[in-house]
């Protein structure tokens, strides 16, 4: 028996999810809900479903048995709860939301209704960064020593001036950390556990926003390894994302999502070689390839058919949001923080 699941936004990331529910057998697209008429409509034409305006019509539509939520940031925990009232399953655009006080609200009513949560931290999927998960949880590094991830994007001016919501405090939460930074926190979180401490600053060094276009921050994991994080997207032309891990038996860095090189005082792992243009998000908030996207969908799809866990639920994903939030208070205060 289909699946039906309803859309909620109607930007590029939406359309993303659309294409990534459109190629799994037994899923269809049921409704769209969108704030611009014209886009949403688009949308529906192209993948032949329901347009709404009114998120409480839209949640109304049946058969609809999930979500799949692609709003601005602010709006994922309402939206989410809104949803999960209905019945229905909800999967997020990440982050979760913009403060862990709303996340928990999800979480909790989400339990409460009895649907499975999730948020697409979809680069957990990646063959390639299962393939770095699987070389940590053997040892492969022995003692981990430093973690340095960089996040070292641009987005022209018009990313920020021709959006209502990005680089803004209330629906954004914030601007390269809680935006294009948290992928990168989900994945140091996820490899490497949890974060003890953090000192942090940040600057608005050429957008004109309200939030921050640059951060630099410096951890101190649980384990003892020491980190440092960058994320931006003030710099020109744009790089690849990078993140080197040193332990006491070498180094590996993944970069572009492929792992670019494997030093070990002794082993037979082989270097898979990173291709051309494997980085567009590095300059462009468009996704041209949608396969993780559909692979975090299906895991959701899994956990729903057979009522276990998915790989990235609400509690999982609020990891990162309370690093990122303990990140900014260290920014605010330029103080080294307790991350709780």
């Amino acid at each position: 028996m289909a699946l039906h699941i309803g859309l909620i936004g109607a930007g590029n990331i939406t359309r993303t999810h659309a294409l990534a529910a459109r190629a799994i057998p037994g899923l269809e697209i049921a409704a769209i809900c969108g704030a611009n008429a014209g886009k949403t409509a688009a949308l529906c034409r192209e993948f032949a479903a329901t347009p709404y305006a009114d998120l409480d019509l839209f949640l109304a539509h049946r058969p609809m048995d999930l979500v799949a939520i692609g709003s601005p940031s602010g709006l994922h925990a309402a939206q989410g709860i809104a949803a999960a009232r209905r019945g229905l399953h909800v999967l997020a655009e990440k982050p979760i939301d913009v403060s862990t006080r709303q996340a928990d609200s999800l979480i909790a009513e989400a339990a409460k209704a009895g649907v499975k949560l999730a948020v697409f931290f979809q680069d957990r999927f990646k063959p390639e960064i299962q393939r770095l998960k699987n070389l940590l949880e053997t040892q492969t590094l022995g003692k981990l020593i430093l973690a340095d991830a960089r996040v070292k994007w641009h987005r022209p001016p018009e990313y920020y001036a021709g959006s209502r919501w990005r680089g803004t405090l209330a629906l954004d939460g914030g601007g390269a950390l809680i935006n294009q930074g948290i992928h990168t926190l989900d994945l140091l979180l996820w490899l490497l556990g949890p974060v003890a401490t953090v000192d942090a600053r940040m600057t608005a060094a050429l957008h004109a926003i309200e939030a921050e276009d640059t951060l630099a921050a410096l951890f101190e994991f649980k384990s003892g390894a020491l980190g440092t994080f960058v994320a931006s997207t003030a710099i020109y032309p744009g790089y690849p994302r990078r993140l080197e891990l040193s332990g006491s038996q070498g180094t590996i860095i993944l970069e572009s999502d492929r792992i670019a090189a494997i030093d070990l005082r002794d082993s037979r792992e082989q270097t898979t070689p990173v291709p051309s243009g494997a980085a567009q998000n590095a300059w462009s908030a468009a996704v041209a390839d949608t396969s993780a996207h559909q692979a975090a969908l299906e895991d959701f799809l899994h956990a729903i058919a057979t009522n276990t866990e998915p790989a990235c639920g609400g509690s999982e994903a609020r990891k990162s949001l309370a690093l990122a939030e303990s990140i900014y208070e260290s920014c605010r205060t330029g103080r080294r923080v307790a991350v709780a």
